[in-house]
C-alpha cells in the first residue's frame, strides 16, 4: 500500500525585517565575543605578565646573589641600632658595562615598598624591559660614573616596576647595588615630557653639550599610568657610596637580606 505524501509548505520569502533582525543578532554575538576577548587581553596585560615578570626578576635577583657568594654582610651601625656617621669612602667604583641583557644589580625604593627589589639589566630593548626588570639605556654612564645613569621600566605591565614613580617625594633615596657596592642616589624633582624628549638621557639632562660635574641617576617610564602619550621623568643626584665589604646602608640592610642573602 502506498502512502499518501504529506504536501510540503511553501516556502516564505525572508522579510526585511527577518533579515535585519539576524543582521543585528550576528553583530551582537559578535560584540559579546569582541568584549570577552578584550577582557581576557587586559587581564593579561595587567595581572599575568606581572605574574611571569615577577617570576623571572626573582630568578634574575637570585643568580646576582649566588654571584656575590650568597650573602651579604650587615651595615655598620653605632651602639643602640642607630647608624653611625656615613664614612667617606673616595670615588665611587665604576663597573664596566655587561653585555646585553646582562645584570647590573639590583635597585631599592624604600618609598615604593620594604619588599621593592628590582634587578637592572643592561638594555632598554623588548626582551629586557618586558621581562627582566629595569633597563639600562647602554649609552649612558654607569651606577657611580660622574654623568647619566639612565634607567627605564614599565608602570603597569610587565612586572610594574616603576608603577608608584610619581608618588616620589623630593628627598627620597633611591639605592642602587653592584657587585662593587651601594650606591645613594637622592630623588630630587619628576617632569612630564612627549617621547621624542631624548635630551632627558644627555651626560646633563635635558642639557645638550654641558660637560657633566656630577653622578645623576634618571629614571623613565610612561605617562600616564594606563596609558604611553607621555615619558614621566625623575631625577636624582648621587649622594655617596660604600663599597661591598662595608656592607649595606642600615635603610635597606633587611631588604638585601631578603633579597640577596636569601638568595
Amino acid at each position: 500500500m502506498v502512502l499518501q505524501e504529506k504536501a510540503r509548505p511553501t516556502a516564505v520569502a525572508p522579510t526585511s525585517a527577518d533579515v535585519l533582525r539576524g543582521t543585528v543578532q550576528v553583530v551582537g554575538e559578535l560584540l559579546i565575543t569582541g568584549g570577552i576577548i578584550l577582557l581576557l587581553f587586559v587581564a593579561w596585560q595587567l595581572w599575568w605578565t606581572n605574574v611571569e615578570s615577577d617570576a623571572k626578576q626573582s630568578a634574575v635577583i637570585k643568580e646576582f646573589a649566588q654571584e656575590l657568594g650568597g650573602a651579604a654582610p650587615g651595615p655598620a651601625e653605632a651602639p643602640g641600632g642607630v647608624s653611625s656617621v656615613p664614612a667617606d669612602y673616595g670615588t665611587p667604583a665604576v663597573a664596566a658595562a655587561p653585555g646585553h641583557a646582562g645584570t647590573i644589580g639590583i635597585m631599592y625604593i624604600p618609598r615604593f615598598g620594604n619588599s621593592y627589589t628590582r634587578p637592572i639589566v643592561q638594555g632598554t630593548t623588548g626582551d629586557v624591559l618586558d621581562t627582566l626588570g629595569l633597563g639600562h639605556y647602554s649609552n649612558t654612564a654607569m651606577p657611580g660614573a660622574v654623568g647619566n645613569f639612565a634607567v627605564a621600566g614599565h608602570r603597569q605591565t610587565h612586572g610594574a616596576v616603576l608603577d608608584n614613580i610619581h608618588t616620589l617625594v623630593p628627598g627620597d633615596k633611591i639605592y642602587v647595588q653592584t657587585k662593587d657596592g651601594y650606591y645613594t642616589y637622592v630623588f630630587r624633582n619628576n617632569q612630564i615630557v612627549m617621547p621624542s624628549r631624548t635630551d632627558v638621557l644627555e651626560p646633563v639632562p635635558t642639557r645638550p653639550g654641558a660637560a657633566p660635574t656630577e653622578s645623576f641617576l634618571t629614571m623613565t617610564s610612561c605617562n600616564p599610568r594606563y596609558g604611553a602619550e607621555e615619558r614621566i621623568i625623575a631625577y636624582a643626584l648621587l649622594e655617596g657610596w660604600r663599597p661591598a665589604s662595608a656592607g649595606p646602608p642600615s635603610e635597606i640592610a633587611a631588604q638585601v637580606a631578603a633579597a640577596v642573602g636569601g638568595g
